[in-house]
């Protein structure tokens, strides 16, 4: 009876060390709803298969919600996790949190969107100024480089797409004097609310041409605004990021053009750094993604498939 009891603690306690043998990666995304943040995960979820390592992914529920994001950091740093992928909220709230797991010897990489700290192991996300630069270019070329354009902004503080914005008033103001930037505002990462700011903006200026929208719920609500109107096709909208609304709204012609980024692997590479790290090896400081411009004529492509509808993909 005593041999039988040692044996089920020993096979218990065996367990035990074989289910902590496996490395916990964390990764806080801005938000959990938006279809890019679950592109993120599924990609994430994807490397922890591939290199062996559990995947523990907890954000807010809204990209404006900092203390949240700082909360859940917080205590992945307090259960000493093995390392953090983190897309940070805000540039300069995020700062204490980060140099907190630093202190800690937590190897953080920060993914999509950057912040004021170099207080970090890498951080790898889509060249967002070169995407806002697309942006502009593929506005001007659809306005054959004249008319009155207006940005919905995705939030204050956002350094991804805060990255984005100025690129696209960069390029508009440096190299199509024709066309003239007449207003811009924030849709707070809200559909919503950008839907209340664009019709506020097509409200003051009815002779609008065109719109940037710097994120998929600017997009969306920028989207939802001129279908409200009857204006889709009439303003040429180009929007950021992508979801299944937005490829149907590209289908018909309400969005002219999208610039798409590759959430799928920005979650995969991202986890990759830490294990690379936790291997010995050293991650590059800076990993930069491109992105692409879509079309209605580019749908049908296969790369351009794959990079619409991550959940295809195979590791």
């Amino acid at each position: 009876m005593r041999y039988s009891l040692v044996l089920v603690l020993a096979v218990a306690l065996l367990a035990g060390c074989q289910k902590s043998s496996k490395k916990v990666i964390a990764v806080v995304p801005k938000a959990t709803s938006h279809l890019f943040w679950l592109s993120v995960q599924a990609g994430a979820v994807a490397a922890g298969e591939e290199y062996g390592v559990q995947i523990e992914w907890n954000g807010p529920a809204s990209e404006t919600e900092y203390p949240r994001q700082i909360q859940i950091l917080d205590s992945f740093i307090s259960r000493r996790v093995d390392g953090i992928a983190l897309a940070a909220s805000e540039r300069k709230a995020l700062v204490g949190a980060v140099d907190r797991a630093a202190a800690a010897g937590i190897p953080l990489t920060v993914f999509d969107s950057g912040l004021d700290s170099e207080n970090y192991m890498s951080f790898l996300a889509t060249n967002n100024y070169e995407g806002g630069q697309m942006a502009g270019r593929t506005l001007a070329r659809l306005l054959n480089g004249n008319g009155k354009v207006a940005m919905i902004m995705h939030a204050p503080g956002s350094g991804s797409t805060m990255d984005r914005e100025r690129g696209f008033e960069d390029v508009i103001k440096g190299e199509f004097p024709g066309i003239t930037i007449v207003a811009s505002q924030f849709g707070q990462s809200d559909r919503s609310k950008a839907m209340a700011a664009t019709e506020n903006i097509l409200t003051a200026h009815p002779a609008l041409d065109g719109i940037f929208a710097s994120s998929e719920p600017s997009s969306v609500g920028a989207s939802l605004a001129l279908k409200s109107r009857s204006l889709g096709g009439k303003v040429k909208l180009v929007a950021f990021d992508s979801s299944d609304g937005m490829i149907e709204d590209l289908k018909a012609q309400v969005i002219a053009a999208m610039v798409v980024q590759d959430p799928y692997r920005m979650g995969h590479d991202a986890v990759k750094t830490i294990v690379d790290k936790l291997n010995g090896q050293t991650p590059p400081k800076r990993i930069d993604l491109s992105a692409r411009v879509i079309t209605k004529a580019d749908l049908e492509k296969v790369e351009v498939q794959r990079l619409l509808f991550p959940s295809a993909k195979k590791q």
